[in-house]
Parts: structure tokens; sequence; C-alpha cells
């Protein structure tokens, strides 16, 4: 039997090499869990492209909506770093924020482990990432999925089935200091 996984998503296309790489040796689960996304119809349309990708490659995985809610309440976090540089401080915070969240909900949920999506990216910090899942994993009793998504042409391989499968890519991370 196959170990149960939540997997945090930071987007469709970033998930589609990630998903291919698991898919056969866990019981996935997709968390899409991105407050600091702004505006919300950029959420919505992330969160649509990530559910259109499962669809259209026919992979029967679920997709639990961390739900947008009130974003400024996770934007609160980040005063006073507003300035920083992306991949700084407040995208330490960010990243941080949402492994948390994917730990807790995890471990509520039975899951017998987490990871996230998020290394899959060359702008993202793997050993960060790393990093802040042990740490989560020793603070919630979850095993954490040690990754660097990217590496073995991970990233490559996730812009060749974005193109594929024809969906949207964004050109920022997500949060309102990073739109071009």
């Amino acid at each position: 039997m196959k170990k149960k996984l939540l997997l945090h998503s930071c987007c469709g296309p970033c998930s589609t090499s990630v998903i291919d790489k698991l898919k056969n040796d866990y019981d996935l689960t997709i968390f899409y869990y991105n407050p600091n996304i702004y505006p919300q119809e950029e959420y919505i349309k992330r969160l649509n492209e990530q559910k259109r990708y499962l669809s259209l490659s026919g992979q029967d995985i679920k997709v639990i909506d961390g739900e947008y809610l009130d974003n400024q309440l996770f934007y609160d976090r980040f005063l006073g770093y507003e300035d920083c540089a992306e991949g700084g401080d407040r995208c330490k915070i960010c990243i941080f924020l949402r492994l948390k969240k994917t730990a807790e909900l995890a471990k509520s949920m039975g899951y017998s482990l987490f990871a996230s999506t998020l290394s899959v990216s060359p702008h993202k910090n793997a050993n960060l990432i790393n990093e802040f899942g042990l740490k989560l994993q020793d603070e919630y009793d979850i095993e954490y999925l040690v990754s660097d998504f990217k590496k073995q042409d991970g990233y490559l391989n996730s812009i060749k089935l974005s193109k594929s499968y024809g969906l949207y890519r964004q050109n920022y991370c997500g949060c309102k200091y990073s739109i071009h």
C-alpha cells in the first residue's frame, strides 16, 4: 500500500513534473494553499489551471483548496519586509507559513507525509525549503519528503508538460510585491 502524501502545490505548471515523479510511489493529494497570490482573480486562475491539468492528464488526484480567505491577514505578517528582494526574508516567511499549514493539515487528516512543489522552481532555494520542512516534521511529528524537484531536469520537464497541456504560466511568484 502506498503512503499517503499531502503535496502542497504553488501552481499547476510547477506541479506537472512533480506529480509525474511521485504518482507511482505515493497516494497523492494536492493541497493548493497560496494566500500570498494577488489579486484574488489570479489565485482563482491558478487554482483552475491546477484542476484543469489533473483533468486533462487523466490524473485521479484530489485537490484540496486551501481557500483564499482574506489574504490581508497573510500579508500583515510581511510588515517591514515589503521592500525585500525576491528570495529574501519576506519569501522565507511566506514559504514557511505555507509549509506549516501543509504540515498541520497533513497531520490532522492522517497523511503519512507532506511535501511541496516549491523546490521545482529555479527561483526557490531547495535547501531552505527542506530545512523548513524538516523543522516542521519534528514539530508536527509527521514525515517530510526532502526533495529538490528541479534536479534531473524537473524544471525543464515542468515547462515541457505545461506547454503540451497549454497551461497558463504566470510571470511572477504570486505575491503583490513580485508583480512585474
